[in-house]
């Protein structure tokens, strides 16, 4: 089984082809450019790279969000783009989740954080039984820290915090987090598209996918420009 992943959910734009049980290959950059300018040519470079037929793909699985709203636009664009041209399934992989599947086999309570401004973020809770199953122990939401704060402190578990909300909220965070924690190190503190495909193919492995017509980002709330505009009607 073969799966393309992409993510743009974030700062950092990544794709990656795993193959079964292997990584055949990761394309991961999060400088300066813009999705846009980058999800394409690195694709097309891995493509080269690894000699990949991408009609031989059996999926792509896309990180559907939330995050940012214009690169998640372009990363599902991009994955129903290439989906229906190839005829091939998407497999809507929650941001959060992939992102918290970067620490597999970690001990304790895992808490990816993602700054979704105006002092929320965007996270949840999950944690890796002892046979390595990975298990969401709070579905992925956007609310402020203070609130999945106090759900970490009541669980006594140590917590791992990742994310690019980490550095947004540390000070918050060695200010009322009264459980050990630690944050995770630079190589598996950000997005990277081979967890979206390594946990996407365990979804799809499970019948968990959709025409690639039928895809549609997930972000939680409302865009600003969206909030703006209910905020002007609502004084109007």
């Amino acid at each position: 089984m073969k799966i393309l992943g992409i993510d743009g959910s974030g700062l950092v734009a990544s794709v990656a082809i795993v193959e079964d049980d292997n990584l055949i290959g990761e394309y991961t950059t999060g400088y300066k450019k813009t999705h846009s300018q980058t999800l394409l040519p690195m694709l097309d470079e891995l493509k080269t790279m690894v000699e990949l037929d991408l009609n031989s793909i059996d999926a792509i699985a896309v990180a559907a969000g939330p995050g940012s709203f214009t690169g998640l636009r372009i990363a599902s664009a991009t994955a129903k783009g290439l989906g229906l041209s190839l005829g091939c399934p998407i497999v809507s992989v929650p941001t959060v989740d992939a992102l918290a599947f970067n620490m597999w086999g970690n001990s304790g309570i895992i808490c990816p954080i993602l700054d979704a401004r105006r002092g929320q973020v965007y996270t949840g809770l999950y944690q890796f039984a002892e046979d390595g199953s990975f298990q969401v122990v709070k579905e992925q939401c956007a609310v402020e820290f203070k609130e999945i704060a106090a759900e970490i402190n009541a669980k006594g578990q140590m917590v791992t915090f990742l994310g690019d909300g980490v550095p947004v909220f540390q000070e918050l965070i060695s200010s009322i987090i009264s459980v050990p924690y630690r944050f995770a190190p630079a190589h598996l503190n950000r997005q990277h598209a081979a967890s979206v495909a390594a946990l996407g193919s365990i979804y799809y492995a499970n019948g968990d996918c959709e025409p690639a017509a039928d895809h549609r980002p997930e972000y939680l709330r409302l865009s600003q420009a969206e909030r703006e505009r209910m905020e002007k009607e609502g004084k109007a």
